[in-house]
């Protein structure tokens, strides 16, 4: 294999962690080397939280949730500690759509109510229900709802038509 800067062996980043220069669809599937795909979301990034909350909302209603849980994520990473709990569930709500959508409904509705249960936590243990403009009993509401339709056998479902609303 080469690697974007010519040279030869496992492609890595300027800090030499292993990272997959193969291009992605739109949930995040690889595709084979050479393939158009749609561009990454950069890693890493630390956001205002309602910029956050902004990019996921556009990535989510774009029908690409696996970019959203990439946001979601560089919150988790970067952000206060006492708020971690509330954007890793975001993540794993984000990630349990793109699961949803892939035809994974074992992982999809377990990844849905794993999120949901740990907004769910954040919330009654902050009394905080609408932090940076997000409507977290309708989240969770969203993510319990879509994980049993996903287990009753609704088939892939539609990233862009199933994406939450994560203001009210």
């Amino acid at each position: 294999m080469t690697n974007a800067d010519g040279s030869a062996g496992r492609d890595r980043d300027g800090a030499g962690r292993a990272r997959s220069a193969r291009p992605r669809d739109g949930l995040g599937r690889p595709l084979a080397y050479g393939a158009q795909g749609v561009p990454r979301q950069p890693e890493g990034v630390v956001r205002a939280p309602r910029e956050t909350v902004a990019e996921a909302q556009a990535l989510l209603d774009a029908g690409r949730p696996f970019h959203a849980h990439e946001v979601f994520e560089d919150a988790w990473k970067s952000g206060p500690e006492d708020e971690r709990t509330l954007w890793r569930g975001l993540a794993q709500l984000a990630v349990g759509l793109t699961h949803a959508a892939r035809g994974n409904a074992v992982g999809g509705a377990r990844l849905l109510r794993r999120g949901a249960g740990a907004v769910e936590e954040w919330e009654r243990g902050r009394g905080e229900d609408r932090p940076y403009g997000m409507d977290l009993a309708g989240i969770v509401r969203w993510g319990r709802e879509l994980a049993g339709r996903v287990e009753e056998g609704a088939g892939p479902v539609d990233a862009m038509a199933e994406a939450p609303r994560l203001g009210a």
